[in-house]
């Protein structure tokens, strides 16, 4: 029986099955279009793996949050704390007057932040009030973060006291503009790296959604709370690259790369060591320094005048912008081709990406997305020493990638991508591809030829990377197979 009286409407959430207890009943243990990719996978671990004590906490509960028996449910609201929602409509409806009379001492709250009050006739015994924020897409970068501090300050309100449930709605209403897949994301990792670091006292975290909402929860849901180990393989592929720091905060580049640790200091330090500091430092501090004046520096780039640590200091600069329209575009019809994912390792144990020359449709596509995604999935892999898989087998004219494109890309991605490339492995190579990628190595591109290396059947392939460490298409599989007969692992050796 509820302390506060609550009426039978309301839903007790110790009556609802958790996300762990929901495994099996919707169909949705291991996505079809994953389930090849298990063995191959199966030594990479997700960076949200599978944790039942966690998945036993999260609930996901289509309906009213206002109607939630739990300790405390949140309400998204404006910066005036009186916005017209149905969430906010039905908390107040049900709360009665009081909740209103509450609010008005608060004179407002700041988008990202959180209030806290009684429940009044909910339920509930709190309300977490928290504001949303606003979304445009060239601000995108300040409307995660101040998503992330919404999600984040929920459940600091709801540790620090000590409550042992929380009932979270859809913080970014759709008045608010925020798209709704991405501000799942935000709300999962947030949540989940909260439970991981600080949630030992939460017992339950309700996810409230509306029916319209409840598809797109239900899909991401297990990218960050799998329910099993296959689970947790099946979806790896599936978790964006930008997955924020140890806390689920959002990452700016750009933070990271312009702001100087001695902001007092001129660039050229070795210069500088007898000289006294005065007002010709002016304009040489690291604020002043960020971006420059960007003409003059493409202008001595071009008469060669530039130095090599400012023209890197430049290309990191141009690499950053790149990473964020990446990260900012909706590049799910680019994934959807499988052209470029992440595998096992080799022998070595590097990494091992791979490329499906068949899978890029080069005459049907925006090359400038499928640049973008190559960046948005590559930049996390990259920091480490990787090797690269591409398979040229059945290509056609219609698949193959313009040099200048290739260029393109080579000058633009960082130089994390090109010095940590160990090995570029091409299988199934023709005379033309070989003639064209030697052109390419030798007159366009420095430091990749000594790095290609033609393999003309997968039992070559497998002399470097084990056969349960890569995921190969079907198609492949049946060419090799057709054209140079059955292939036998078990008598491959490492080099």
């Amino acid at each position: 029986m509820d302390p506060l009286g609550a009426r039978s409407q309301f839903v007790d959430v110790q009556t609802l099955p958790t996300w762990q207890q929901q495994l099996g009943e919707d169909g949705e243990e291991t996505p079809p279009e994953q389930s090849d990719n298990l063995v191959s996978q199966q030594t990479f671990s997700s960076p949200f793996p599978f944790r039942q004590d966690i998945n036993r906490k999260i609930i996901l509960f289509t309906g009213d949050v206002a109607l939630l028996n739990c300790t405390a449910i949140v309400n998204t609201s404006n910066e005036s704390l009186n916005d017209k929602n149905p969430v906010s409509d039905s908390i107040h409806q049900l709360a009665g007057p009081e909740l209103r009379d509450e609010l008005l001492k608060f004179k407002g709250c700041r988008t990202g932040e959180a209030k806290l009050t009684k429940g009044f006739n909910l339920a509930a015994r709190f309300i977490i009030h928290t504001v949303g924020p606003k979304y445009k897409a060239k601000y995108r970068t300040a409307a995660e973060s101040s998503l992330y501090s919404c999600y984040r300050n929920i459940m600091q309100q709801a540790a620090e006291q000590s409550m042992a449930s929380v009932g979270v709605c859809v913080v970014s209403t759709t008045k608010r503009g925020y798209p709704l897949e991405d501000a799942t994301h935000i709300a999962f990792r947030t949540v989940r790296r909260f439970l991981e670091n600080h949630g030992n006292g939460i017992e339950s975290v309700v996810f409230a959604v509306s029916d319209t909402e409840e598809s797109v929860y239900r899909k991401l849901l297990p990218l960050y709370y799998p329910r099993s180990e296959e689970e947790e393989q099946a979806c790896l592929p599936l978790i964006p690259a930008d997955i924020g720091n140890s806390e689920g905060e959002p990452v700016v580049p750009e933070r990271q790369i312009r702001i100087a640790e001695k902001p007092g200091n001129l660039e050229d330090e070795c210069e500088e060591e007898n000289l006294e500091v005065d007002l010709g430092q002016v304009g040489n501090h690291a604020f002043a320094r960020m971006e420059g004046d960007v003409d003059k520096q493409r202008k001595l780039i071009l008469q060669g005048q530039m130095s090599e640590a400012a023209m890197e200091k430049q290309h990191q600069r141009n690499y950053s912008r790149w990473l964020c329209q990446a990260r900012a575009e909706d590049l799910s019809d680019i994934a959807a081709l499988k052209a470029l994912y992440q595998t096992g390792v080799d022998m070595c144990g590097r990494t091992v990406m791979v490329v499906v020359g068949r899978n890029i449709p080069v005459t049907l596509i925006d090359l400038e997305k499928a640049l973008l995604y190559f960046i948005h999935v590559m930049d996390h892999i990259t920091v480490k020493e990787y090797v690269m898989v591409y398979f040229h087998t059945l290509t056609g004219e219609h698949n193959h990638l313009d040099s200048d494109f290739l260029k393109s890309l080579y000058d633009i991605v960082d130089t994390k991508f090109k010095n940590n490339l160990k090995a570029f492995y091409f299988v199934h190579p023709t005379f033309r591809s070989k003639v064209s990628t030697w052109f390419f190595t030798t007159f366009s591109v420095s430091g990749m030829k000594d790095k290609v290396r033609y393999l003309y059947n997968l039992q070559q392939l497998f002399t470097c990377i084990k056969p349960e460490q890569i995921d190969i298409p079907p198609f492949v599989l049946e060419y090799d197979s057709r054209v140079n007969g059955p292939c036998h692992p078990s008598e491959a050796s490492g080099l």
